[in-house]
């Protein structure tokens, strides 16, 4: 099935300049970028991005980082996006993320523990994604 989901490449992915080694696996999956630009995050939008998880402890961390330097947000589409990004980026802590996906390969020792920094964002469902990309393309 035909889906959209949305990919953020989050600052440390920008920072340590994996931005086109990201897109050449997502594109190397068989998956479009139909649409993409580089921002910064807003409050509104990092609270928005993370509202599930709004009252978590690390609620204020997440929002804080994602807002802490530029990212690239990405429409990703083709064939089952939703579950193909998700296994490309591999699990949420990057410690625990297996060889081959972006998370496990790309992981870095990071310093802070107090928040995950995972180098990549994607919509863990159908219904996200839809809800995700109207908040950075309107």
């Amino acid at each position: 099935m035909f889906e959209k989901t949305l990919v953020i490449i989050k600052p440390d992915g920008i920072e340590r300049g994996l931005a086109s080694q990201i897109i050449s696996r997502i594109e190397s999956a068989g998956l479009n970028i139909s649409e993409q630009k580089d921002i910064y995050i807003t409050t509104e939008q990092a609270e928005r991005l993370y509202a599930e998880h709004k009252g978590q402890p690390y609620f204020e961390k997440i929002v804080e980082y994602i807002m802490s330097g530029m990212v690239k947000v990405m429409i990703v589409d083709g064939e089952g996006a939703v579950l193909k990004m998700r296994s490309l980026m591999g699990p949420t802590d990057p410690q625990k993320a297996p060889a081959g996906t972006i998370r496990g390969d790309l992981k870095f020792d990071n310093p802070d523990k107090k928040v995950i920094k995972n180098t990549i964002h994607g919509s863990d469902s159908v219904d996200s994604a839809l809800r995700e990309i109207r908040i950075f393309f309107e």
